[in-house]
């Protein structure tokens, strides 16, 4: 039998998607590194940025969004898709420094349909999930627990920033070069 997922506080955010003008995703990061505590965006790369989702599914429930304005993955170029993985890796860093999660939810909504609150402007979600939380997308029955404030949880990711960017330079071993796949266990 298939289980119902119900998610009301998410209405608000759904119904306001349509009726805004314009691209938070575009407008935010025009305002200004001034404006990015307010806005909520954690870090800035060349072709991407990371941003604290606003309405999150679990506490530290971050975004990297491109900086150029796409809804398909096929306009963006490799250097783009490169940022945007570079920039999903930096995410892990910050949100295990942070908040020590046991894993991660990672995925793209790709149109309406498929959930994205804004579909024009392709964006992806790193969830940090912990042992005994609620499920994925940590709501079950009508229940949400979000134990921080946005901008306390800014100020921890902030603080682990150069810790975390210290480690983002990850060697590329010379058989990975070369194209051959290692595993080792």
């Amino acid at each position: 039998m298939t289980e119902q997922l119900w998610a009301p506080w998410r209405l608000k955010y759904i119904e306001g998607a349509d009726k805004k003008q314009g691209c938070i995703f575009c407008e935010f990061p025009a305002m200004g590194e001034p404006t990015d505590s307010t806005n909520l965006i954690v870090y800035r790369g060349p072709l991407a940025y990371i941003i604290l989702n606003a309405f999150p599914y679990s506490n530290g429930h971050l975004m990297v969004v491109p900086f150029r304005h796409t809804d398909s993955l096929v306009n963006y170029t490799d250097a783009e898709m490169l940022e945007i993985m570079r920039l999903t890796r930096l995410s892990q860093r910050l949100l295990t420094a942070a908040f020590k999660p046991d894993g991660f939810k990672l995925g793209v909504n790709m149109g309406r349909v498929a959930g994205a609150g804004i579909a024009d402007h392709l964006h992806w979600h790193i969830v940090p999930r912990w042992h005994g939380d609620t499920n994925f997308m940590p709501v079950l029955a009508d229940v949400r627990v979000i134990p921080e404030s946005l901008s306390a949880v800014y100020d921890r990711l902030r603080a682990v920033l150069p810790i975390s960017l210290e480690q983002d330079i990850v060697p590329v071993s010379t058989e990975a070069r070369n194209g051959q796949v290692i595993c080792r266990s």
